[in-house]
């Protein structure tokens, strides 16, 4: 890769753009752009901003990312958890009324970038792996159950709100007697429409000969085609006057350039959301971005990726737009579409800002109904209970860690929610490391391969204790070792060597040093030798550097079936 393509990843498909890849660019373009305009205002809503605000941020980000990112396909955009996350932030510093929540929403994706940016010029993509995918799943259900009950309001035509479960649940039943029931007949028959076509729709039209692509991407236009319908319906019977709340004026024209604020009291207030919505924005992006690059062998580079999504956070906040990041849905109908290259999400922005010139004043009946009918389907395809379920079964840490992020988000709301999914994932990390596992090994009789004693029949000796390390040994877990070999040497009191098998350990910071330098002094005071086997080169190199080898009791061996004979020819039992 040329230093060129390193800087501007985008010169990789331009160098060998064709004819043939705009055409398939084109389609996937059109396809995904009539998905994004109802989708884009959704989102601005529940942010709890203007509606033209989706729009704007779905063109100058989408071009932006489209010269940066590392993705073919990946579509950047707003999205349900970064808009809902967005509401939370902007909702607080907006309560004093000296903050305009569009103001604040700039502000917070200009922090947002930012922080992303200087992420991937410090090539921090890595710290994205401390966050566990089943935690982020936790944090995007329970998100996504809140999102759907916040939209409720906009179905049943009243005004209700809060943060958390028991807010929304209580605001809801309170406001129930409120019900508009033509906006509740009108929303609920466009949730039974979009509904029926996800569930049944790709069957239906293949049935109708349609072949099952076509069918799924067909179903994708299901939301633009309740949004005509509804339009119509409002103009056609009047509903506005009849309480049905609409979307209203949306201006028309390209997105206004405008500067964030950077006030010091609006920034302490943001700067902890921001990076939240980075972090979570930035995990369910490159997740997207692999999961489609692996299907064309194709690479995502994390670090890139945090200078992509930057540069398109950045570039929303300079266009009065909100947060955005790569969303799930409309990258993977982009992919299903066709889309060879980024030149889709320019086409996409281009798409979007010539509907932000002209089509505007047609979006005016819009009833929010079906925008937060829209959101609701959306966002319970999110939903996953069964993670639960699998992980119990597997490690009972991944589901508490689940469990608690849950009920977390659920109960104190997203920021809350997310803060604790970063702590337990990386506490769950800190725990493992510190308790690693450590086998009592022995030899596989007519071999020279050293197995756990507890899974196969080997050979072993009371006065030989082999254990087999499978971790690298560092001041977390260090004392975790020294209290399992005096345990160990206390149980057994024949024990006259032990033999420290290290093929697992690739690194050794001081503290342990220090730890393994007072294990040897404690076996020599009981009269027990210890010695080493298999140690890595950089391992090496940090005993040599040090004096330890030459207190070391016992000797290091190249194997473990050298030291293994080698003790047991001292013994005797040779």
């Amino acid at each position: 890769m040329s230093r060129g393509e390193k800087l501007l990843p985008a010169l990789r498909w331009m160098r060998r753009y064709d004819s043939a890849a705009f055409g398939s660019d084109a389609i996937a373009a059109t396809i995904v752009t009539i998905m994004l305009i109802p989708q884009s205002l959704a989102y601005a809503l529940l942010a709890g901003l203007p509606a033209e605000v989706g729009l704007y941020a779905s063109i100058l980000p989408l071009a932006v990312y489209s010269l940066f990112g590392s993705s073919s396909t990946l579509s950047v955009g707003p999205v349900a958890i970064a808009a809902l996350m967005t509401a939370a932030a902007v909702g607080e510093v907006t309560a004093s009324g000296d903050v305009s929540a569009t103001s604040a929403a700039i502000t917070l994706a200009a922090l947002s970038g930012a922080m992303l940016m200087l992420f991937g010029f410090l090539r921090l993509g890595f710290l994205a792996n401390f966050l566990s995918h089943t935690v982020v799943s936790a944090f995007i259900t329970a998100s996504a159950i809140i999102i759907a009950l916040s939209q409720f309001r906009h179905l049943l035509g009243i005004q209700a709100g809060g943060d958390t479960l028991g807010e929304l649940l209580r605001s809801l039943w309170e406001h129930l007697p409120q019900t508009n029931y033509l906006t509740l007949l009108l929303g609920s028959s466009v949730l039974a429409l979009l509904y029926f076509v996800r569930l049944k729709g790709v069957k239906v039209l293949t049935g109708f000969g349609v072949s099952r692509r076509r069918a799924a991407l067909a179903t994708k236009v299901t939301p633009v085609i309740a949004v005509i319908l509804t339009i119509v319906l409002v103009k056609l019977f009047s509903l506005e006057a009849q309480g049905v709340a609409v979307v209203g004026a949306i201006p028309k024209g390209l997105p206004p350039l405008q500067m964030p604020d950077f006030s010091v009291d609006l920034v302490n207030a943001l700067w902890l959301p921001a990076l939240l919505i980075s972090i979570i924005g930035y995990v369910e992006s490159v997740s997207v971005g692999r999961t489609l690059g692996a299907k064309r062998q194709e690479r995502i580079d994390a670090d890139q990726e945090l200078i992509g999504l930057g540069a398109a956070n950045l570039a929303s906040a300079f266009s009065s737009g909100l947060p955005v990041t790569g969303g799930f849905s409309r990258s993977v109908v982009n992919f299903d579409a066709g889309a060879v290259s980024q030149a889709a999400s320019l086409m996409t922005a281009a798409m979007i800002a010539l509907v932000s010139l002209f089509l505007t004043p047609l979006l005016y009946s819009l009833p929010t109904a079906t925008l937060a009918a829209t959101i609701i389907v959306a966002v319970m395809a999110l939903v996953d209970f069964s993670v639960i379920r699998k992980t119990w079964k597997i490690s009972k840490g991944d589901s508490f860690a689940i469990l608690v992020t849950m009920l977390l988000t659920l109960s104190f709301g997203v920021e809350a929610g997310v803060s604790a999914g970063i702590l337990v994932s990386i506490s769950l990390h800190l725990y493992r490391t510190s308790k690693p596992h450590i086998a009592e090994v022995g030899l596989i009789p007519g071999s020279e391969h050293f197995r756990n004693v507890r899974r196969y029949e080997v050979e072993r000796d009371p006065q030989i204790l082999t254990l087999r390390l499978d971790e690298s040994l560092f001041f977390a877990n260090a004392s975790f070792l020294e209290e399992y070999v005096q345990v160990a040497t206390f149980k057994n009191g024949e024990i006259a060597h032990v033999i420290l098998m290290c093929t697992a350990m690739n690194e050794i910071d001081y503290t342990a040093l220090e730890t393994l330098e007072a294990i040897n002094l404690q076996l020599k005071q009981q009269g027990i030798t210890l010695n080493l086997s298999e140690i890595k080169g950089p391992v090496m190199d940090m005993l040599v550097k040090s004096d330890f080898l030459t207190h070391l009791s016992g000797q290091v061996y190249l194997s473990q079936f050298d030291a293994f004979n080698d003790v047991k020819a001292k013994l005797g039992l040779a």
